[in-house]
Formats: C-alpha cells, structure tokens, sequence
C-alpha cells in the first residue's frame, strides 16, 4: 500500500493527566468529532458527545461504553442558545465540571461561488462554524474561569487559512475563529484557561469518500507534500497534545494539520 492509500490507525496517545477531567466535543457524532471523542475515551476522560444526529450519537458513545470508556450522548443543535444552555446543564449534571472542551461543530465547506452567493446561506455557515462556537464556549467558560483550569480547542480550516474551493462565508467563519480563539486566549490567560485552535486540510471522513472516488482521493493525496489525505485520528492527536499539560505553554496557537501543505 502507498503512503498516500495508508489508512491504519496508529495506536492512541497515552497522557495520564487527562484521566478523569471532564471533555466535551460538539460536532460528535462522526467524523473527527467521534474519533476526538474516543480517543479521549482511551485517556479515561469521561466525555459528552455532542450533535444533531440522535442516533449517530447513541452510536458513537455505546462504542465508547462497550471499550470501558464512560460516555453520554447529548442532543443539542449548538447554533441554537437555549439547547447550548441545556447543554451545559446536562454535561454539569451528569458528569461534572468541564476541563476540556472541543469545539467541532459545523461544517458547510462546498464550493460556491460569491456571485450566486445568498444572504441566507451566508448566515447559516457563519451560524454553524462561528456563532455556534462563540455560544458553546460562553456557555463552558464561566466555570473554567472560576476553577481556574481548562482546555479549550477550537475547529478552523486549511480554508481558513489561505484561499481555497470553499464558499467565502466557511472561509470568513473559519478565519473568524482563528482571530476569536487568539482573543480569547489572550484575554483568560490569566485565569489558568488555555485556548488554541486546530485547521485541517482534507481529511478522509464519510463526506468526502461521498464526494469523490478512491482515483480522487489518490490525487489529492499527491497534491499534499507528505503525499497523504489527512485521517481522523490526526486530528484526535493533535486535541490530545493540546488538551493535557504536555501544552501547558502553550495557548493562542492555531495548528495546521494539513500535510505540509500550509505552512506560515
């Protein structure tokens, strides 16, 4: 198999400090979400999966459950202030204070064009990719604050990063994360809470084995300098690191998971 085909998962990261703190990871129920949400699992972390998908959900924490892991599936659409409330609540309730929280949710990257771009969609991307991060974070900060300890670990993109085919409005919401998550970590430093951000580049997820087919994903892997599509679990790796001490000088970063493909 080329490097550019290799899918095997590696084995997952051992940091014995995140046993036991409280994580959270919206944007859950597939995808890099699941996988993040699993390998905090594997770290005894307990965590809340967060997402729209009922039974996705379900899915991915009884996985976690069946592994020895303890997790709770928590329906809450995170554009929507009410159920991010509730959220917060469900997570206090059942599990405890959050310690680590990943902000996944959103989505909405397909191709369009400015010109035959609406105002509605415009609003619904910057809704599901900044607004929704902006009220989850909200909702966990305050605690964190308080206790003085907390991890927190935003989603932006490779299109956020430079010009890509996505539409203007993902890559204004992902820009706008970039700059919300350095203001943030600049303004709770003090408070011992910790802020950084992650921007991937292409990924092998469900969506885009929908999308294109194994001679496209063979391409693309070319176009990336280490010659493969980003996996799952390099994201999962990457929040690990940024969520245990082994970070702890380390906050207002944004991480390029892109394969060499970014690099500034």
């Amino acid at each position: 198999m080329s490097a550019s085909t290799e899918t095997r998962t590696p084995d997952v990261v051992r940091y014995p400090d995140l046993a036991g703190k409280v994580a959270v990871v919206t944007g859950g129920s597939r995808g890099l979400g699941a996988a993040t949400a699993r390998a905090l699992a594997a770290n005894e972390a307990p965590v809340a999966v967060v997402g729209r998908d009922a039974a996705a959900l379900s899915e991915v924490a009884g996985s976690i459950e069946r592994s020895g892991g303890r997790a709770i599936a928590v329906r809450a659409d995170c554009t929507r202030e009410s159920e991010v409330r509730q959220l917060a609540d469900a997570v206090a309730e059942q599990l405890g204070a959050v310690e680590i929280l990943a902000v996944f949710a959103g989505g909405n990257g397909m191709p369009v064009a400015t010109v035959e771009e609406t105002a509605e969609h415009w609003r619904a991307v910057v809704e599901s990719d900044l607004t929704s991060a902006f009220l989850t974070i909200r909702a966990f900060l305050p605690t964190m604050v308080e206790r003085g300890r907390g991890s927190i670990i935003t989603m932006s993109s490779a299109a956020g990063r430079q010009p890509a085919g996505s539409n203007a409005a993902y890559a204004a919401a992902k820009s706008g994360l970039v700059g919300l998550t350095r203001h943030l970590a600049n303004e709770v430093a003090g408070s011992g809470v910790r802020v950084n951000c992650i921007a991937p580049s292409s990924v092998e997820n469900e969506r885009l084995r929908t999308w294109t087919t194994a001679e496209q994903r063979e391409q693309l892997a070319e176009s990336f300098p280490l010659r493969r599509i980003g996996q799952p679990h390099d994201i999962a790796a990457a929040t690990l690191f940024l969520a245990s001490e082994q970070s702890s000088w380390i906050t207002g970063v944004t991480i390029d998971i892109a394969g060499g493909k970014i690099m500034v």
